[in-house]
């Protein structure tokens, strides 16, 4: 069932609580890129600010997986809130008092970065802990459903309190929203970890050596990085394809929710999907159908404003690209939370949410194309590559096309780690 993870009470505490920072992430994408862009009017200091964000995030997230894994969980997320709700109101000051400079939005934005490096491997892991392991599947679709409705809601709102108050009053909500996290976790009760040995090489060494020798997470990690890098990092760029467009900030809000939306959208779709017998399947639709929506926006920026059904069609092609992304993330991610073991959980999970700070870092990859170019083209650009390393997968890896949902659930039911493909013994 969809909602029986909340029948967990740490974690229907935690899923409520978690409303403050994943709200927050959101209003912080929109305000730095929106800043930037009125500051410079440059795609390439978007695609900059995403690479200051997520260079330091990949960099440290796998060494946060192994602080993940060693130290107190609740207590390590609680820190992280505090630090980045300090660096959101020194963003915000210096933003009100009118002093504010791109660079300085890029180094908070890479200090931000730092703290997020070590958080998101330890929500990953954490999450996990507070719920029994058959309501799995229904703890990743709820934070999914969390994230989209998000995505769906804030970027118009944010879009017009950018308009009335401006971004420093966004800041200001935001840090907010990551004091409510440090508020929900305090006192909050939680199992305590197995002790993890051997220093952090070894470590280290041992979440990639679980990764290798898996072909479900050798294959599924590395494609939600190129989908992440070439195709979600088109969010990134929104400002400026808003700017072509001709919409400002009401258009730059609209297109943020459209995504958001179709993300929502695709959260609720995939639930019952969960126990399909061709669930690897389902996994590649969606990033096909993700190809589909990305080349229907490249070609409505390709025409901007010259026509007049060119937004309401890159609405429509961001809607599509949302559902069929969640489609894809929310299965690849649940298979691969329940396949790993929980001493494993930090490592291997902050390895694999390296993907998510590859999107504003694929961010500077369309800001050159799109300065160099035109940004349709680097959306297009991106789309291709996508595309032809999604086909090479599908035709080699039978394995994994043939994940059974099935099996996954007859696992959860017996303790057993599956493998792909193949009855649990």
């Amino acid at each position: 069932m969809l909602f029986s993870a909340l029948r967990s009470p740490r974690y229907r505490r935690y899923w409520f609580g978690s409303i403050g920072t994943v709200g927050a992430s959101q209003l912080i994408l929109m305000a730095q890129g929106w800043l930037v862009f009125q500051l410079s009017g440059s795609p390439m200091d978007l695609g900059a600010l995403g690479a200051a964000v997520s260079v330091p995030s990949i960099l440290i997230m796998i060494f946060g997986g192994i602080l993940a894994d060693r130290w107190d969980r609740r207590r390590l997320i609680m820190t992280t809130s505090v630090i980045t709700a300090g660096l959101l109101l020194i963003q915000a000051a210096l933003d009100y008092l009118a002093v504010v400079e791109v660079w300085h939005v890029l180094v908070i934005g890479a200090l931000i970065g730092i703290v997020t490096g070590f958080e998101w491997p330890t929500r990953q892991a954490f999450f996990a802990s507070l719920i029994e392991p058959d309501q799995m599947m229904s703890a990743v679709s709820l934070n999914s459903i969390l994230w989209q409705a998000s995505r769906m809601v804030l970027p118009g709102l944010t879009g017009i309190l950018i308009a009335a108050a401006g971004t420093s009053m966004v800041f200001v909500m935001g840090a907010l929203g990551f004091m409510v996290m440090f508020a929900t976790l305090l006192g909050m009760p939680v199992r305590r970890q197995a002790p993890v040995s051997g220093n952090s090489v070894q470590q280290f060494l041992d979440g990639m050596r679980f990764i290798v020798v898996n072909r479900v997470f050798l294959v599924l990690i590395p494609m939600t990085w190129v989908w992440m890098f070439f195709g979600f990092s088109f969010n990134q760029l929104m400002p400026a394809f808003a700017d072509v467009l001709g919409t400002r900030e009401l258009g730059f809000g609209a297109l943020m929710s459209a995504v958001g939306a179709g993300s929502a959208a695709g959260t609720i779709l995939v639930g019952p999907m969960q126990k399909a017998r061709l669930l690897g399947g389902i996994m590649f639709s969606g990033l096909l159908g993700g190809v589909a929506g990305l080349t229907g926006f490249g070609v409505s920026i390709l025409f901007g404003d010259s026509v007049s059904w060119s937004f309401n069609s890159a609405l429509v092609a961001a809607f599509v690209v949302g559902l069929f992304g969640s489609v894809f993330l929310i299965t690849s991610m649940t298979v691969l939370q329940i396949r790993v073991p929980d001493v494993l959980r930090g490592r291997v999970m902050g390895i694999h949410t390296v993907s998510f700070y590859l999107m504003p870092l694929g961010g500077l990859f369309g800001g050159v194309l799109a300065s160099a170019y035109s940004p349709g083209a680097a959306v297009l650009t991106g789309t291709g590559v996508i595309l032809a390393v999604t086909l090479a997968v599908v035709l080699t890896q039978r394995e994994i096309r043939q994940i059974d949902g099935r099996q996954l659930t007859a696992a959860l039911r017996t303790g057993e780690k599956p493998v792909a493909g193949v009855e649990p013994s």
